[in-house]
Formats: structure tokens, C-alpha cells, sequence
């Protein structure tokens, strides 16, 4: 008798695993059924809401619902950051994170109350975003060895624009000042988008910013460029040199943009929303929008979340002996 309830009891386990086995599945070939939310951890209008924008549209189309940006601000982007780590992983909350909050960060917060490796699942990334060392239009240096000589000269007097302690804008001029042995007032911003705005207003001295948020001011005189920190010139801004043309070959910089959801999420639900964004960057009008900007789209070999997952590994280690110094 003890043989037999105990075979029926080990029937009706197997029936039941062999339940969910099938039901599991089939939520996640569901999915989505209602609007997702896309946190975007600064100001609308800067480098990472811009290319969260253009992505999401396409994405929306693919996968049958609307992509909802929500512009969440504060703390160099940690503060949205924690806040999506902390969401349901039911796949409809999403963050787009970058170079800053989910790299920068682990040195520049002892207190951080998430961690990018452990807290986060990987999607997928969407785009690299060259660094260009920005001034006001009537900053009196000509060329980037003036820049150098003057910031060097007067660098108490300097104001330099970023979008927070941890954000893309203050880590790479961070790098830059370590560079030139300087340590100028930083102006924290919600944003690139207001740091940008205050730039071209001539309240800021200059800032070190990525690429998709300078092109349309460049073009249109409003602010200078002195120098982008890649090997090669960006075809967007043929006439800007590269740093090392310019005089200052140690500063490279390029931050990056990608899609990241809470940990535990469905395997499925994240296969689903990279294939959604592999198919957006092959899009030729979400490329040309892209390129227009001066991104650099990923290669189809880092757009897996084991490449994100990688590179988000070996950012941590690129910044944290930079940064600690810093902290």
C-alpha cells in the first residue's frame, strides 16, 4: 500500500512538473500583453533618452505594444537605476543604462544599493557613443593644446557641465582632468540634456560629453568642439579632429547605451525583447537616425546579452582604478 501511494504521489509530481513545463513556456510566448515601461535614468532630451526613443519606437511595432519612456532623474542616473533593479521581473519594467550606471558607479558609490552584474539581467546593446571635449562657443582657446594650456592655467576658475556624479558626462572628464593633473568646479546636472542647455547658454565653461547630444549643436555654432576621443574622426563630424590629431592621444573615451532588465526575468522574455532590438538596429531608418547622431551601431556579435553581460564585466574592471581616487 505504501508502494502505491508513494507511485501515485511521484505520478501526480511528475504530471504536475509536466504542467508548469508547459505553461511556463506558453506565458512567456505571450508576452508582451500589455504597455512596457522603458526607465530612462536622466532628463529627456540627453544622449541615452534620444537613443532609448529611436530604439523602443521599432521595438513597439515588433513586439505588438506600446514601449513607455519614463524619464526618472537624480544621483548620476543610480537613483532610476535602483529603482529598476528593485521592479517586478515580469519583463514590462526596463531600464536603458550606460557606461556610468552600470560600470562607473561601483567606485564612485561605497554605499551603491544595487550592483550591475548581480542585480541585472543583460538584453542587449544598442549603440557607442564617442566622447567629444565640448566648450562654450566664446571659450577663449582656439585649438585643443590651448585648451589644455588654459584649463591648466586657470583651472579653479573652470566650471565644467556634467549630469551627475557616476554619469557618462563626469566620469569621462573625470578621466580627462586626471589627465591634465586638474581639478576644476564640476556643475551637476539631471542631465545631459540641461547641462547641454546651460553650455550653449555660456553659464558652463566646457564638458565632456557623448556625441549624440553635441551633433546638432556643433553644425549650428552654438557651442565649440575641441576634439573627439576615438582613433578615427566620426563621419557625422568630419572636421573634428581625433584627440591624438589634436595632441592629447591618452584620452580615449567611448560610453555605450544598452537595455537591461530586474534579475530573474524569463530567459524567454529576454530572448523575445533583444530579438525586438537586433531587429531595430537593422532597420535602416532606426540606422540612419543612429549613424545621423554619430552612434556607432553594435556589431552583430555584441548584441547577444552574453556580450553585454561581458562587457558590463570588463567596464567595471576598465573604471573602478580610474574612478576610486575619485570616490
Amino acid at each position: 500500500m505504501t508502494s502505491l501511494r508513494a507511485l501515485a504521489t511521484g505520478a501526480c509530481a511528475a504530471a504536475l512538473a509536466s504542467l508548469c513545463a508547459f505553461v511556463a513556456p506558453a506565458k512567456a510566448q505571450n508576452y508582451p500583453t500589455r504597455s512596457i515601461t522603458m526607465i530612462v535614468p536622466f532628463a529627456a532630451g540627453g544622449p541615452t533618452d534620444v537613443i532609448s526613443r529611436i530604439v523602443t519606437a521599432h521595438m513597439a511595432q515588433t513586439l505588438g505594444q506600446s514601449i513607455i519612456i519614463e524619464n526618472v532623474v537624480g544621483a548620476g542616473g543610480t537613483t532610476a537605476t535602483t529603482r529598476a533593479a528593485r521592479a517586478a521581473n515580469d519583463g514590462y519594467t526596463l531600464i536603458t543604462g550606460h557606461m556610468g550606471t552600470h560600470a562607473a558607479s561601483v567606485p564612485l558609490y561605497p554605499k551603491l544599493a544595487y550592483h550591475p552584474e548581480k542585480d541585472f539581467e543583460p538584453i542587449a546593446l544598442l549603440a557607442g557613443t564617442p566622447i567629444l571635449i565640448l566648450a562654450r562657443k566664446d571659450f577663449p582657446p582656439k585649438d585643443l593644446k590651448e585648451f589644455v594650456a588654459y584649463v591648466k592655467a586657470n583651472a579653479e576658475k573652470m566650471n565644467a557641465a556634467h549630469a551627475g556624479v557616476g554619469s557618462v558626462s563626469h566620469v569621462s572628464c573625470e578621466l580627462l582632468h586626471s589627465i591634465l593633473d586638474v581639478k576644476p568646479v564640476g556643475v551637476p546636472f539631471n542631465g545631459t540634456g540641461p547641462a547641454m542647455n546651460a553650455l550653449v547658454a555660456g553659464q558652463v565653461d566646457y564638458m565632456c560629453d557623448q556625441i549624440v547630444n553635441a551633433v546638432p549643436q556643433i553644425n549650428a555654432g552654438t557651442i565649440k568642439a575641441y576634439a573627439i576621443a576615438t582613433p578615427e574622426r566620426n563621419p557625422s563630424l568630419p572636421n573634428v579632429p581625433t584627440t591624438t590629431e589634436a595632441g592629447l592621444p591618452n584620452f580615449q573615451a567611448q560610453a555605450w547605451n544598452a537595455m537591461f532588465a530586474p534579475k530573474g526575468t524569463s530567459p524567454a522574455i529576454i530572448a523575445s525583447l533583444n530579438a525586438a532590438a537586433i531587429k531595430a538596429l537593422d532597420d535602416e531608418t532606426v540606422k540612419k537616425r543612429l549613424l545621423e547622431l554619430g552612434s556607432v551601431i553594435p556589431a552583430p556579435k555584441d548584441r547577444t546579452p552574453e556580450a553585454l553581460a561581458t562587457l558590463v564585466k570588463n567596464e567595471i574592471a576598465k573604471w573602478t582604478p580610474v574612478l576610486k581616487p575619485a570616490t
